[in-house]
């Protein structure tokens, strides 16, 4: 170690360097099983020819994606037009998605900055309690909410009882109700990285900048939020995706009328009547989505660390 420090190289030696392969095995086989090969089988699935009774015939053809972004009329003989229908519910879903992460990121940052600056006897109680709901299972808690925010449910007879309306809100079957569904479903995973971001903040910096006659507001843009970006683009990232793909929330609280394109995935391997081919061309153009969102940010995030080095 004397001579590698001597010589200007690392004074770290890989004591595992030799086993370093077999370690990663058991990861690298889940991954290869429980991630690559299934995307690979729809891959496949999304180029063959649907059966007539469900399931697919090994005829590969590009139906499945003629369907899904071309309108050839209802005997298939006409010239093509573009498919809206898919294009609306795709365009449906970002936005949706969007908003449910812009609104787990108003409420999820003051309340992750709220638990990192308690003292470290309390933190892990304030953890817990934002966790402790998400131990249910995600159905049941959509339902729970669909009974929560009904015609007839305890929100709208509390609103009714305080005299702040005077007749029912209908907000299940509604935007509105999806985004606070997804809102609902993934806000913790707002909060826990952003928890970690500031937590790990040095506060000292808060303080410099205080005595350098900074505001809160100057000090929280130009201090706290770019130290603590890496935390606020996770929860993002770890909000946004879920919510473009989710079913559960869209089908429960929005109805047929706020189909989103997890539900239309869904719908195509249900029963006899699916379109198995169709579904996995729908998914395969979902998961093509998400990888230039994830490759848009890594790049973004590797030209703000290039620029701050």
């Amino acid at each position: 170690m004397a001579a590698g420090a001597a010589s200007g190289g690392s004074a770290t030696t890989d004591t595992y360097k030799e086993a370093r392969t077999w370690l990663l095995l058991p990861a690298w086989l889940v991954l290869l099983v429980l991630s690559l090969v299934p995307v690979a089988i729809m891959l496949i699935y999304s180029f063959l020819t649907k059966e007539f009774r469900g399931g697919v015939i090994w005829d590969f053809s590009f139906a499945a994606y003629d369907q899904f972004f071309f309108d050839r009329g209802l005997f298939g003989d006409e010239a093509p037009k573009i498919e809206w229908t898919y294009i609306t519910i795709f365009w449906r879903s970002i936005w949706q998605a969007g908003a449910a992460t812009i609104l787990s990121l108003i409420i999820g940052f003051p309340t992750a900055y709220f638990i990192a600056t308690r003292s470290e006897k309390v933190r892990p109680m304030w953890v817990f309690l934002i966790t402790i709901p998400y131990w249910v299972n995600l159905l049941i808690r959509t339902v729970s909410m669909k009974f929560l925010l009904r015609d007839q449910g305890p929100l709208n007879d509390f609103l009714m009882w305080t005299g702040l309306i005077d007749s029912p809100i209908h907000i299940v079957n509604t935007n509105f109700a999806v985004q606070l569904g997804l809102f609902y479903s993934y806000l913790p995973f707002m909060v826990l990285p952003i928890y970690a971001a500031v937590e790990r903040y040095n506060f000292g910096l808060s303080e410099a900048a205080a005595d350098l006659y900074a505001t809160k507001s100057q000090t929280l843009r130009r201090v706290l939020l770019p130290a603590v970006k890496p935390g606020v683009i996770a929860g993002c990232i770890l909000v946004f995706v879920p919510s473009l793909g989710s079913f559960l929330a869209p089908d429960l609280l929005g109805g047929a009328k706020n189909f989103m394109i997890g539900s239309l995935i869904e719908e195509q391997f249900k029963g006899n009547a699916g379109n198995w081919p169709f579904g996995a061309a729908a998914s395969m153009v979902l998961l093509t989505m998400v990888l230039i969102i994830l490759m848009i940010f890594a790049r973004h995030q590797a030209k703000s660390e290039k620029a701050e080095g």
